[in-house]
């Protein structure tokens, strides 16, 4: 009897995992409005700050873009990095744990079926607060921004992946550890204002998370005038140094749970 390879088991699994995220977004289309249209005001209201500052109007697509990066943080965080810690109050972790697959491919399964709903946020702010506040962006940049934009996201993902095993161990804590981390990201990235602004040490710090060297590459590229954090070529190759090693760090930490898992049975658990 042939097994099938360890490659076709990985790529099955994302797209079962995938799947039901994929069809919810249809069946239950209420989140056209909490996903799209109220984060859209939250840009909307920050692209007027600026405007009543009379500032440059290359600050106008800083926030247009920091919107858009914005959505795949959010996914990152609420279906990657807490999702083992939901799953276990659920029941589901101890299907993972005994299944004949690879936890980093149920981890992109899902991370991938939300991100339907985070692409279509990030097309709406893009093109609505584009077109509203006439956002205009270099066309010759923006192949090699798109190219930026692909490696922050798989840098962010292997990210995420991390952390899902990193609040697996922190328990109940961990909403808590993922609604804190929401405003320092917004701030250490550079969302709504350009990187340099944070300074050596504080940008720095930062460039730690995927997004604050990612949203700045793009940024140079695509908007004329942005202020040079660090050169356009070293943010690229720190990216992808970031991918490479979140990647082997999150493959690390999800084999130890794995093998915790399997053998001690400490975290399929339920704390008391």
């Amino acid at each position: 009897m042939s097994h099938p390879s360890a490659i076709r088991i990985f790529l099955k699994t994302i797209v079962a995992r995938a799947y039901p995220r994929f069809v919810a977004a249809y069946r239950n289309r209420a989140w056209l409005i909490t996903e799209t249209l109220l984060p859209l005001l939250g840009t909307i209201a920050m692209i007027y700050v600026y405007r009543a500052l009379h500032a440059p109007a290359r600050f106008l697509g800083f926030v247009v873009l920091g919107g858009v990066l914005l959505a795949f943080w959010q996914n990152v965080i609420w279906a990657m990095a807490t999702q083992f810690f939901w799953d276990r109050g659920a029941g589901n972790l101890e299907l993972f744990a005994m299944a004949p697959t690879s936890l980093a491919a149920i981890l992109l399964g899902m991370a991938l079926g939300g991100a339907y709903v985070s692409l279509t946020r990030a097309a709406t702010i893009l093109l609505v607060a584009s077109v509203l506040f006439g956002v205009s962006y270099s066309l010759s940049g923006l192949l090699p921004a798109l190219g930026v934009f692909v490696l922050t996201i798989s840098a962010l993902y292997c990210l995420g992946m991390l952390l899902a095993s990193l609040f697996l161990f922190y328990q109940r804590e961990a909403w808590q550890l993922a609604d804190a981390m929401q405003e320092p990201i917004y701030f250490l990235s550079g969302f709504y204002f350009p990187v340099r602004s944070l300074g050596a040490v504080v940008g720095g710090i930062g460039s730690l998370i995927p997004l604050t060297l990612g949203l700045d590459a793009i940024r140079q590229l695509i908007l004329p005038g942005t202020p040079q954090f660090i050169p356009l070529s070293v943010e690229v190759l720190a990216v992808v140094a970031q991918i490479i090693a979140y990647a082997a760090l999150s493959q690390i930490s999800l084999r130890y749970l794995e093998r915790r898992a399997r053998q001690d049975a400490r975290l399929i658990l339920r704390s008391t």
